[in-house]
């Protein structure tokens, strides 16, 4: 659509619902979590200029390898993954190994073991890939597959990224017909993702950020590189042991779930009173606990309340570590835990000590308080204690059983009858809102498919070389608008049918509705110790 179209429909869209800032849903002059966006951060990474990213600012591009040598160096690795093939939408990626035992090896037939394993149908089906290896070659994690039998695909990746750092440059992206081969390099490991999907290079660049910040949460980037500098040829599998669990759930809510690709979190829709008074409980026995620096309570994957130490804040992203951490441990529901956990964006090099447990056996809520204190274990389990008591008085966990069960909502509640679906995100605040998904999005087929439109929709706006304010498509299953401005961003489905005037009615309905249950989708606050 021409740019003075475009324009227009902006134009238009305020006009409509006159959307003024001080109406703008969700918006709050508090702020408790860090709303600078990691994908803006991961973007400007990229030099949309070349695949194999740009020379450092200050220094001169050196000059790139010969045609030949680029064409036989993605030739080779476009080859060692096997063609991938691409999936059916319906296919739900599931990060067990399904690949049959290929048996021993024996008479010298290895390498010829090892390329048909390459060649498995199972593993060949996968729409993405992503691995992990050390700077000097070593297999650390693949998502599918078994990484003994990938030695040789793991040192092709190594030495591409030797060759272009032999140059005094970085590998970033390859570009191979539908195939995208995505490189994080952070000392001492090296990401790989290798996709043929919808996703982008730099919402690639994003979930390999989220899987390294996953491994720096378990062992601090200090301590890798400590490790590293000592053995440089030291197998880090033996440190992850017991946690590809936490980067196998990781992967998959990369794949879903729309919070990583907004940047944002989703708060429990609660009645102001129950979360006010959750706050207060919290506040009330944790103010006194000296190196407390967060208490919280969240409940499948999303946020019940939040409190901060004063001047501090928590980010987004280290609060999706944290939502995986609970989501994949099944053992935390069982009793109480004590563990070292490290937040990337807070403090890298470094630990909090988290207390870390469900309220009760009757309630799906977990609490987690995070000290800088590893000797207070036992202060923080009577205050969990405390906290307990004083909920079930008020009868605060029956709020939050009842708001699990009832507090979804689907799209008609908007009143917006060709509106099918929307992801609603308040920048300030660093959160987001979105409906249940209902007909036609009911099944994994459908919901992959959308979640894929919802991702061009954001590389569009988000575009490094032509940001764009809105984007409006219109095709032949659904029409798609998405709207960003400086205080939220806004993607949404409609039918594929609705004519431009009435998705602009559709549109400034949706943003009065948000606004008038704001306090509910939203923690506009930002209570401290």
């Amino acid at each position: 659509m021409a740019a003075a179209v475009m324009d227009q429909l902006v134009d238009d869209v305020v006009s409509a619902g006159e959307v003024l800032k001080d109406d703008t849903p969700g918006v709050s002059g508090e702020v408790m979590l860090v709303n600078t966006d990691s994908f803006e951060e991961c973007n400007h990474e990229l030099d949309t200029t070349t695949t194999t990213g740009g020379a450092a600012p200050g220094h001169p591009s050196p000059p790139p390898p010969s045609p030949i040598t680029q064409q036989m160096q993605v030739k080779e690795l476009v080859e060692g993954v096997g063609n991938m093939a691409v999936a059916d939408y319906g296919e739900k990626a599931e990060p067990e190994d399904t690949m049959q035992d290929l048996g021993p090896d024996e008479d010298g037939e290895e390498e010829n073991i090892d390329e048909e394993y390459l060649q498995s149908t199972d593993w060949l089906q996968k729409e993405k890939h992503v691995f992990i290896l050390s700077e000097s070659g070593k297999p650390i994690y693949t998502r599918y597959g078994k990484e003994d039998r990938l030695v040789t695909l793991f040192g092709l990746m190594q030495a591409l990224v030797s060759f272009v750092a032999d140059s005094d440059d970085v590998i970033r992206c390859i570009v191979a017909g539908e195939h995208k081969f995505v490189f994080l390099v952070r000392s001492p490991l090296i990401l790989v993702a290798v996709s043929h999907s919808v996703a982008s290079i730099a919402q690639l660049l994003m979930q390999l950020t989220y899987v390294q910040n996953q491994i720096v949460s378990v062992l601090t980037a200090s301590a890798l590189t400590r490790m590293f500098e000592k053995r440089r040829n030291y197998d880090f599998r033996h440190l992850l042991g017991g946690t590809e669990r936490l980067l196998d759930n990781l992967l998959n809510m990369l794949d879903s779930h729309p919070s990583f690709l907004l940047g944002a979190i989703q708060c429990l829709p609660l009645a102001t009173s129950v979360r006010d008074t959750i706050t207060q409980t919290i506040i009330q026995y944790c103010s006194k606990i000296k190196n407390l620096v967060f208490g919280l309570i969240i409940c499948q994957n999303q946020l019940i309340s939040l409190v901060r130490m004063k001047k501090f804040l928590l980010h987004p992203a280290d609060l999706h570590l944290l939502f995986n951490l609970v989501n994949a441990t099944e053992s935390l529901k069982t009793s109480e835990n004590w563990m070292p956990i490290c937040l990337p964006k807070f403090d890298p090099n470094g630990y909090l000590y988290g207390h870390v447990s469900y309220l009760a056996d009757d309630c799906e809520a977990c609490l987690l308080l995070l000290s800088v204190d590893r000797e207070q274990f036992f202060t923080l389990s009577e205050a969990k204690q405390k906290i307990v008591s004083r909920l079930r008085r008020h009868h605060c966990l029956e709020g939050i059983n009842t708001a699990i069960r009832t507090s979804s909502y689907t799209v008609k509640a908007v009143g917006a009858p060709e509106l099918r679906h929307f992801l609603y995100k308040s920048k300030t605040t660093a959160q987001f809102t979105c409906p249940e998904y209902t007909s036609p999005y009911q099944t994994v087929e459908g919901q992959r498919h959308l979640f894929g439109m919802y991702q061009l929709l954001h590389h569009r706006v988000h575009s490094v070389s032509r940001p764009l304010k809105m984007v409006y498509m219109v095709m032949d299953t659904q029409t798609l608008l998405g709207w960003v401005t400086k205080e939220f961003e806004l993607y949404a489905a409609l039918e594929p049918l609705v004519t431009k005037n009435n998705a602009i009615i559709y549109i400034n309905k949706l943003l009065r509705w948000i606004k008038c249950d704001e306090h509910r989708l939203f923690i506009l606050s930002s209570p401290t110790f």
